[in-house]
């Protein structure tokens, strides 16, 4: 691998690996499929949205890589991936850089549980020998993060995305790549949070001009604005 995945693209990598063993059945996958396993609501961390468009914009960028193939012989276009030959990683480590790819930061045991699908791991100390591997590797293909305050065990992230996006507290589960990329639901909330700081400001204006006006009609009517008080 030559150059940091997108995120659409490690999704759509991901995404390939958890079918095959999930779905053999429907292995290789349709562009239809693909795109909707990309857009699954469960088992995934970010959530995203995609368009067939950009799948298959995500696909062109790993078919570059040597990453995933287009099968030939059948009358709808499949795909498939060849991830552990272009990452240079056994099976095992396939299967975990998968799981982290797909739902973003998690404990070696949170990934034992998780992979178990993809492949069985006898015990924790297993699954930590595999990443401490991919810690190893040059470049590195998993870092283990900053222990979260009140955590017991520190996270994984994978790396194949580049260095990742933590948060102030030390949590890598924020997100990964460029950071000045944002999801459209932070662009949202960001939006919203800035309509209501207006709305606070506008309103703590009018009530500023009523207190004003309490006021000076008390002068005028000789009444005390201590003693005025609400219902």
């Amino acid at each position: 691998m030559t150059r940091p995945l997108t995120s659409e693209e490690a999704r759509v990598l991901a995404v390939l690996v958890e079918k095959q063993h999930t779905v053999p059945d429907s292995y290789p996958l349709s562009l239809n499929a693909l795109t909707l396993g990309c857009n699954q609501k469960t088992a995934r961390d970010p959530v995203l949205q995609l368009s067939e468009a950009e799948v298959l914009d995500a696909v062109n960028g790993l078919r570059e890589l040597s990453l995933v193939n287009e099968v030939s012989g059948s009358r709808v276009v499949r795909f498939d991936h060849n991830a552990a030959r272009g990452l240079g990683v056994p099976s095992q480590a396939v299967a975990l850089l998968t799981l982290l790819m797909l739902r973003g930061p998690q404990t070696a045991a949170e990934l034992r549980l998780h992979t178990e699908r993809l492949h069985r791991f006898a015990d924790v100390s297993s699954v930590e020998a595999f990443l401490d591997e991919l810690a190893a590797k040059e470049p590195p293909r998993v870092v283990k993060l900053p222990r979260a305050p009140g955590a017991r065990e520190s996270r994984w992230a994978h790396l194949l995305c580049g260095d990742v996006v933590a948060s102030a507290h030390g949590d890598a589960s924020a997100g990964y790549a460029q950071a000045a990329h944002q999801s459209p639901a932070t662009d949202e909330l960001q939006a919203e949070i800035t309509a209501l700081r207006e709305s606070q400001a506008r309103m703590a204006a009018e009530i500023a001009s009523l207190r004003h006006i309490v006021t000076r009609l008390a002068d005028e009517l000789g009444l005390d604005t201590g003693s005025i008080t609400p219902d």
